[in-house]
């Protein structure tokens, strides 16, 4: 698992940071991205690039995605 952290950067640095991540992972690499808000842009993205998603909000307000290739 790769983790990025782009909590508090200010756009589009956290959409940049996260397109360079995803360009280093191999077939079963997941990216684990914190994030302080829910990037919706991004999802679509990801789908339309073959990616799978999950995000799980947390208790801080702070948001947890984890993206791997859709199978």
């Amino acid at each position: 698992m790769i983790a990025l952290d782009v909590r508090g950067l200010p756009p589009p640095e956290p959409f940049e940071q996260i397109m360079l991540a995803l360009e280093t992972l191999i077939k079963d690499d997941v990216l684990r991205v914190l994030i302080h808000r829910e990037p919706y842009p991004l999802y679509e993205m990801l789908r339309e690039s073959g990616y799978r998603h999950q995000t799980t909000a947390l208790p801080d307000g702070n948001f947890s995605i984890e993206i791997g290739r859709a199978s």
